[in-house]
C-alpha cells in the first residue's frame, strides 16, 4: 500500500507540474501528459511509477473507447451519412496511399514486401485518441479541418479489421486453431445484430426505467454498461472495440437521455485518456532509440513528412481550403495507438521480431509526442498564409440566439412553444422522463437532464448560449442552477422564475439578471381585472401596475410589510 501510494504521489505531482507548464506554453496538455510519462517511466533515470507499461497502456487504451463512444452521441446517423464522401472517399484514399508509399519505403528495411506494407500501412493509420483531444480541448471539432479529421479517422479504424484479419496469411507458423471464413462472418453478423438490439430496444428502454425512478446511480451504472457491452460485442468479432462504443453510441444519439449520458461519462473518460497518455510515454524506450539513432530518426521524418504532403494534395483534390489542408497535414500525420496493437499481434506471428516491434513502438510514440507542437505550427503557418489572426473563426462564425430552459413544467412548456414559434433555436431539459417524452412526442428539443449537474452545462456547451430560463418548481434547485450559471458563464442573461418575494429575493442575489414572482404577478393580475370590471379607467390601471412593480415590487414588499 504504501508504494501504491509513493507511485501515485509520485505520478500525480510529475503530471500536475508538466501539464501547467505545457498548458502555459500555449501546447495543450496532451504533451505535458506525454513528457510526464517520460519522466515517471522505466526507460528514463527517476522515478519508475510502474514497469509494467504494456499492461497498463491496454487497460488505459479504454479511455479510447469512451472518447470513440461520447463522439458516436455527438454523431446522429443522418449526419454520418452526410459525410460518407469524406469517410469513404477521402479516407480510403489517405489509407491506401499512404499505407502504399510507406510500405515501398519499409521495403528498405525488411526481406519481405509483404511484411513491408504491413508496416505501412499500420504506420498510415493516425491518432484518433490525440487528434480528437486536440481538437476538443481547442474547440476545433466542428471547423473544416476537424470535420475532416473525424471522417479520415473513422475510416482508419474500420481499415484495422482488414490488416487484423491479414496477419495470420503472413506469418510463418502453423495455425493452432482454424476457422474459416463462414464461421468468422457468421459471428461478426451475430455480434453486430446484438448490438442493434441492445443500442436501439434494450439500453434505452433500460434508461426509461431508472430515469423515471430518478436513479442517478443506477443510470449511470447503465451506461457504463452500455460501453462495455459495445466494445466486448466488437472484440468477440475480431473488430475494433472503439468501433463497437462508436455504433452504440451513435444509436443513442436520438435518446432524449444523450446529453445526461455524456455528462455522465466525461469524468470518467478524461481521467482514462489521461492515462493513456501518460502510459504512450512510458513506452518510449530510449535505449532502442540510442542503438541506431540516425535510421531511427529518419523513420520519424519520412513518416511526418509523407503523410503531411499525402493528406495536404488529398485535401486540395477534394475541395478543402488551403489552410485547412495545412491544418489537417500537422494534424494527422503522426501514427496512433492502433499501431501498438497491430505490431502486437504481428510480433506474437512471428511477422516481425523483437527489434522491429520495439523501433516500431518507439515510431509510433514519438510521432505521437510532436502532434501538439506540429498542429500548433500548422495552425499558425495556414493563418499567417490567409493573413488573418489565429482566431479569427470566432470572428466570422455566425452566433445563434440561442436559448436554453431549465424545466419542462407548465410555465416551460408554453416558454419552449413560444420559443419554437418565434424561430429562436432552443433546448429543454428536465429530470422528469414522463414530461421528457411528452416534449419528444410534440417534436421539441426537450432532453433528459439534471440541469443543476455542472457537468451537464458544460457538455451541452451552455457558454454558446445567449440566455438561460430557470423555471424549475423547486426553489433550491433553481437557486442552485442560478449560481452555477452566474459563476461559471457570468456572461449569459438569466431569467427565473420564483413562486413568491422570498425565493425572488434570493435569485436575485444569486444572479439572476431578471425574475418574475409568480404570486405577485397572479395578484396584479387579479387585481387589474377587478378594477377593469369595476370601471377604473385602463390608464389608471396602468400606472398602478407600474408603481406596482417598479424596483422590483418596492411598493408591494412595504405593503406586506405593514
Amino acid at each position: 500500500m504504501d508504494f501504491f501510494l509513493l507511485s501515485a504521489l509520485v505520478l500525480l505531482a510529475v503530471t500536475a507540474i508538466m501539464v501547467t507548464i505545457s498548458k502555459h506554453m500555449g501546447l495543450g496538455s496532451i504533451l505535458g501528459l506525454l513528457i510526464a510519462g517520460i519522466i515517471v517511466g522505466p526507460h528514463t533515470p527517476g522515478p519508475i511509477v510502474t514497469s509494467e507499461v504494456e499492461n497498463l497502456r491496454h487497460f488505459t487504451e479504454f479511455g479510447v473507447v469512451m472518447l470513440l463512444f461520447i463522439i458516436g452521441l455527438e454523431m446522429q446517423p443522418a449526419k454520418l451519412w452526410s459525410m460518407r464522401k469524406e469517410v469513404f472517399g477521402l479516407g480510403s484514399l489517405q489509407v491506401i496511399v499512404s499505407g502504399v508509399i510507406l510500405g515501398f519505403y519499409m521495403s528498405f528495411f525488411v526481406d519481405r514486401l509483404s511484411v513491408a506494407m504491413l508496416l505501412g500501412f499500420t504506420l498510415a493509420l493516425s491518432s484518433t485518441a490525440f487528434v480528437m483531444q486536440i481538437l476538443q480541448e481547442k474547440g476545433k471539432v466542428n471547423t473544416e479541418h476537424g470535420k475532416n479529421a473525424f471522417a479520415i479517422l473513422l475510416l482508419q479504424d474500420l481499415a484495422v479489421v482488414p490488416l487484423l484479419a491479414a496477419l495470420p496469411l503472413l506469418s510463418t507458423q502453423e495455425s493452432t486453431h482454424n476457422i474459416s471464413w463462414f464461421e468468422s462472418l457468421a459471428t461478426v453478423v451475430a455480434m453486430f445484430g446484438l448490438l442493434i438490439v441492445f443500442g436501439r430496444y434494450i439500453i434505452p428502454k433500460a434508461l426509461d426505467k431508472v430515469a423515471k425512478q430518478r436513479n442517478k446511480d443506477a443510470f449511470l451504472l447503465l451506461t457504463l454498461l452500455s460501453v462495455v457491452l459495445s466494445a466486448y460485442l466488437m472484440d468477440h468479432a475480431g473488430l475494433s472495440m472503439a468501433l463497437g462504443a462508436f455504433l452504440m453510441g451513435m444509436f443513442l444519439s436520438t435518446s432524449r437521455y444523450s446529453f445526461q449520458i455524456e455528462s455522465s461519462l466525461e469524468p470518467f473518460k478524461g481521467i482514462l485518456m489521461s492515462l493513456f497518455f501518460i502510459a504512450v510515454g512510458m513506452s518510449i524506450d530510449f535505449k532502442a532509440i540510442m542503438s541506431a539513432p540516425w535510421v531511427f530518426s529518419e523513420h520519424i521524418v519520412v513518416i511526418l513528412v509523407l503523410k503531411a504532403l499525402i493528406i495536404f494534395v488529398l485535401m486540395l483534390a477534394f475541395g478543402a481550403t488551403k489552410s485547412g489542408a495545412i491544418k489537417l497535414a500537422f494534424l494527422l500525420n503522426q501514427s496512433g495507438e492502433f499501431g501498438f496493437v497491430l505490431f502486437g499481434a504481428a510480433k506474437a506471428l512471428g511477422i516481425i521480431d523483437d527489434q522491429l516491434f520495439v523501433v516500431g513502438i518507439g515510431v509510433i510514440s514519438i510521432s505521437m509526442l510532436f502532434t501538439p507542437v506540429l498542429y500548433s505550427f500548422g495552425c499558425s503557418l495556414a493563418n499567417k498564409m490567409a493573413k488573418v489572426s489565429q482566431f479569427s473563426y470566432f470572428e466570422n462564425a455566425s452566433m445563434e440566439q440561442k436559448v436554453v430552459v431549465a424545466g419542462y413544467g407548465s410555465t416551460g412548456k408554453v416558454i419552449a412553444k413560444m420559443l419554437k414559434s418565434s424561430g429562436i433555436p432552443f433546448m429543454v431539459f428536465d429530470i422528469n422522463a414522463n414530461e421528457v417524452a411528452l416534449g419528444r412526442k410534440e417534436g421539441l428539443p426537450v432532453f433528459f437532464g439534471d440541469i443543476t449537474d455542472l457537468k451537464l452545462l458544460n457538455t451541452i456547451k451552455l457558454d454558446q448560449a445567449s440566455m438561460i430560463i430557470v423555471s424549475i418548481d423547486h426553489s433550491l434547485n433553481a437557486i442552485k442552477v442560478v449560481k452555477h450559471i452566474k459563476d461559471n458563464y457570468p456572461h449569459i442573461k438569466i431569467l427565473a422564475r420564483a413562486l413568491d418575494i422570498k425565493a425572488m429575493d434570493k435569485m436575485l442575489f444569486a444572479g439572476a439578471s431578471w425574475v418574475i414572482a409568480e404570486t405577485l404577478e397572479s395578484s396584479i393580475r387579479t387585481g387589474s381585472e377587478a378594477l377593469s370590471q369595476l370601471g377604473v379607467q385602463p390608464d389608471e390601471i396602468t400606472t398602478l401596475l407600474e408603481s406596482l412593480r417598479k424596483n422590483e415590487y418596492e411598493l408591494i414588499r412595504e405593503i406586506t410589510k405593514a
